[in-house]
């Protein structure tokens, strides 16, 4: 576990990782004009795969902080509603998580369904609607039921992605990472 956590720190000190993982942040705001606004709470988005992407090759660390960087830059380009940090920490928490789960390892079903399952759990369904709390005074309890929904049919949908980019990428690994 050691091991995993050094060479995860070394990819900060690697100009090929930072790059590569600077085009992945780039990308992250380009799937945000993509995304699908459904009501000022609801919202379909794509981004998290460049968390994903980020995770899968450089590891948790470089992608905590890609993350983090991504979400400022997109709020930069297209604010919707007012800056707040809360969800800053969540492009945080996933990709960290993302990281966690698919650096240095094989990408399999189960793995993917874990983790996607833990970010729509934990961020999706517990923190998003927190912080949408906290900037509205909308009641927890009524934000809790439409994510719920959405979520349960966006699950399948995205663990399907998910799955297919990362194991695309564990093909071609050689290709992205020299």
């Amino acid at each position: 576990m050691k091991e995993y956590w050094q060479k995860a720190a070394k990819e900060m000190k690697n100009i090929r990782s930072i790059t590569c993982a600077a085009i992945f942040m780039a990308m992250g705001p380009v799937l945000a004009l993509c995304t699908i606004q459904i009501n000022q709470f609801l919202q379909i988005g794509f981004t998290s795969l460049t968390h994903a992407l980020t995770g899968y090759f450089y590891g948790p660390i470089v992608a905590m902080i890609a993350g983090g960087m991504a979400d400022i830059i997109k709020y930069m380009l297209k604010p919707n509603g007012a800056f707040f940090p809360g969800f800053t920490l969540n492009e945080i928490l996933v990709g960290f998580i993302y990281g966690l789960f698919f650096y240095n390892r094989k990408v399999t079903l189960p793995k993917t369904i874990t983790a996607r399952i833990i970010v729509t759990v934990g961020i999706n369904l517990t923190l998003t609607p927190l912080w949408l709390s906290i900037m509205y005074g909308n009641a927890y309890k009524f934000m809790v039921p439409t994510r719920l929904i959405k979520n349960i049919v966006m699950v399948p949908i995205d663990i399907f992605i998910l799955h297919t980019l990362l194991k695309f990428c564990e093909k071609n690994k050689h290709r992205f990472k020299r």
